[in-house]
Parts: structure tokens; sequence; C-alpha cells
């Protein structure tokens, strides 16, 4: 089997200064022992018994800061064009590497790939690069020309403080921060729509958008939750924000054009204690999946997003109270699968209405996942995780058929409202609106066979 391990020395007398670092690479099966240098990060082969597993980064820390706070992996992306890849190693840092990790550049370590970390100088909640391109469906609403920034790759990175730092990513300086979040900023995300405007989520309770254009200096206030918002996203046509609170239990959304509330979409008080963690925007923008867990259970609710309807729930049951929790969720580019992350496995990837996972790892207590993100074309999930390392797995490749293609392009600028009064056949109607998921599935994930029914 060919296997590639790359090695990166940070060449900072053993602190972290923000500076780039010395490249080297190894052909051939095994790995390195550099145990005796603490600045180490390294990839190592998929062992083994995961053969889903790619790549594994992970960061050699003094045996004092292994397992403490401040050395999570809180965010992981991926640049619009897949070239690079960020990732919140912990106490501040941040690095960018290009991507692929395994590519022709990094066999010759005298080729300068061009990664690079930044000193944030507090812990790193959320990593977003931007600005992304609109998709060929929908009209670009293009950047102002003045912006000496349209033409640069940024990565915006928020902060434990509050502040949320925006860097140029090819240059690697800092170009300016944002100020007015009051708590962690959890969540960023550029929208889909080739513009400088950020939107940032934060336990603050508050949303914002920035328009980066001017430097933030601009800047929309939204506020509702009545507690920590965990997550954000945006819907591809760019007219709406999702938005859910960890612990006041409101799936919100807000319209990106007036920066008004529309509505809430958990519509009630609901009898059992539960906490919302993640949510995401299919990439039609015509189902918002929202994640929730409970002393005993986990949930992925499949929301119409124009209707407020509730369309479907997988829902996963445990025997052991508390070992239950769901980290984060993604849909995949092409809106087949949802990438999972929970405590009991590193990840899942679930075809929407289908009985049983289209790919899973192991079962594994100490999974302590924390975020996924998908590569803009597809084929890899990087996790990250709760002792900072990041994981990369085989995503499954599936060609999709040509109802689905059809069903995207269509829903991608046409709302539910606007499909109902159409004369199609009801079969037809309910693929449109995506009505033909069962409306419930239950699973045991927690063993290692899992028992689907529909109810």
């Amino acid at each position: 089997m060919f296997v590639v391990v790359v090695v990166v020395v940070v060449d900072d007398d053993g602190g972290d200064d923000g500076g780039g670092g010395d490249l080297l690479s190894v052909k051939g099966g095994g790995t390195m022992d550099l145990s005796a240098r603490e600045d180490v990060l390294f990839f190592r082969p998929p062992p083994a018994s995961d053969p889903a597993l790619i790549l594994e980064l992970k960061t050699r820390r003094p045996p004092s800061l292994e397992g403490r706070a401040g050395c999570e992996t809180w965010s992981v992306d991926f640049s619009p064009d897949g070239a690079w890849f960020a990732w919140s190693m912990g106490h501040g840092i941040v690095w960018v590497v290009a991507w692929p990790l395994d590519s022709e550049d990094s066999q010759n370590g005298e080729t300068d790939r061009g990664d690079k970390s930044f000193s944030c100088g507090h812990p790193v909640w959320g990593l977003a690069f931007g600005p992304r391109p609109p998709k060929s469906a929908a009209p670009a609403r293009r950047a102002k020309p003045s912006s000496k920034w349209n033409n640069s790759l940024l990565l915006a990175t928020g902060l434990e403080n509050g502040v949320i730092k925006i860097w140029n990513v090819l240059t690697g300086d800092a170009v300016f921060d944002l100020l007015g979040h009051e708590g962690v900023v959890r969540n960023l995300v550029f929208p889909q729509n080739g513009t400088l405007t950020l939107v940032s989520s934060s336990r603050d309770k508050t949303l914002r958008i920035w328009d980066l254009a001017h430097k933030g200096k601009k800047v929309q206030v939204l506020s509702g939750h009545k507690d920590w918002i965990s997550c954000c996203s945006v819907s591809s046509d760019c007219s709406m924000i999702a938005s859910v609170g960890r612990f006041d239990r409101m799936v919100c959304l807000w319209s990106l054009r007036s920066y008004t509330f529309m509505k809430n979409l958990t519509g009630g008080t609901q009898k059992t204690l539960y906490l919302l963690s993640s949510c995401d925007f299919s990439p039609d923008g015509a189902l918002l999946a929202t994640a929730a867990f409970s002393g005993s259970s986990w949930w992925i609710d499949l929301w119409d997003p124009y209707t407020a309807e509730k369309l479907a729930t997988l829902a996963d049951y445990f025997d052991d109270y508390g070992q239950n929790q769901i980290s984060a969720i993604q849909f995949s580019p092409n809106g087949l699968h949802l990438a999972i992350v929970t405590d009991d496995r590193a990840l899942r990837i679930w075809e929407p209405g289908k009985r049983g996972m289209v790919m899973q790892t192991k079962a594994h207590r100490d999974s302590n996942g924390l975020c996924c993100n998908y590569h803009p074309q597809g084929g890899v999930v990087a996790t990250g995780t709760r002792d900072g390392h990041v994981r990369f797995w085989r995503a499954p490749r599936t060609v999709p058929s040509l109802c689905h293609l059809c069903r995207s392009i269509l829903r991608h600028s046409v709302s539910t409202h606007q499909m109902e009064p159409l004369p199609l056949p009801k079969r037809i109607l309910e693929y449109l609106t995506y009505r033909n998921i069962p409306d419930r599935l239950r699973t045991r994930c927690s063993l290692d066979d899992e028992e689907w029914e529909g109810e």
C-alpha cells in the first residue's frame, strides 16, 4: 500500500510565534519517531482498523498541556476552491496548509507550499474562508470595486474574547479586527454570493453581519436569542440566516436582506430538556437540518425553512446516560448526504430518508468530535476533536440522479410557496418539496448492529 507521511517542523525555538514551517516528506510505510521534539506537527498513516481514515493531523504539546482546556479543535474549514485547509489547533494558533496534503509539491522538501500559521492570542472557536463565489445558477452580487480585498483570499477567525481577526491568507498578514461581540464568537459564515459580507454568531446572544469592504464599520446586529448561540448557517440563495440557541432551544430564521427576525421553527416549549448544537442548510436551500441531544438520545430534524414544517426526524437512543452528544452536522456539496459528528463515533454519513448510514466509523467512546467540514468538491470530510487533532475521512462519492439534479437546480431559486401552486402530479410535488422522506426514523447507532424502524 502506498502511504505518504508528512511532517511539519515549526522553527520557533519551542514557542508558537505565528511563523511558517519547514516541510519534510517521506514516502513509503511506517512512521517517524520524533518524540524528542515538542514542536512537531505530523501526519500518520491510517490504521488498518479504519480504512475510511485517510490522514490524521496532530500537534505535539508538552505533557502539561495535554487534555487541558484551550487545546480543542473547535473549527476547521476548506477554502472555496479547495486549495487551502485551515485548522484551529488550540492555544490561539491557526494553521493554514495547502491542499491536498499529499500533492506532488509536498514530495519535494525544497518546494515552498505556502503553509503558514497565525497566532491569534486567544483560543479560536470559529473559522471561515471568504469571500465565497456564487453558484452559477445564482446572480452574483458583486462587492464594491473600491475594496482592495475583492481579489484576496481572507480567513476570519472568531476568538474567545469576542474579537474577530481577519487575515490575508496569501500574504499571512493580519488585515484588521472586528470589535463588538461581548462573548465567544462561536461561528462564522461568508454567504455564497461573492461579497465581502461576514455573518458571526456569539455567546453574547447576538448575530452580527459585517461589511468587510468597510472594515466592519457597517454592521447589523440581530437580537432575539435568550442564551448562547451554538451555530449559524446561511441559505445558498443568501436570503436567510438560521441560528440555533444551545440553551434557549430556539431555531431562528432571519432575513439577510432586511436584517429582521422571520420565525422560530421550534414552535413552543418541549416537554424534555435538551440542547441544540448545530444547523446547516442544504445546498439548494430547501432543507434546514438541526441537531439536538438530551440525556439519553440525540436527533436531527429536517425542516422546510419556508413553511416552518418539520419534515423528518432521525433519532438515536442510548443505553448509557450522557454518552450521546451530537456536536456538528453538514450537508455534502451535492446535497445527497449529511455528515454527523457525535461522542461515540468519529463520523457518520447519512442520506436523508434512507434506512441506515451510508458510512460510519467504528464505535469509540472517546472520539470526542467537535466539528466537521466537507471539501468543496466532496470525497473528503475533515473532523476536529477535543484533544486538538484533525482527521481526514474518505467520504462516499455518489453520482446524483437526474431527478436530484433537477430538484437542486429548481429549488435553488423557487421557494416552497411558489412550488405548491404549480399544476404538478402529487408524487412529483412531494419529491420537489422533500415530503417524500419518512417523517420519523429511529436507530440504535450506539450498537455495532443498527436496528432501524420507521414510525
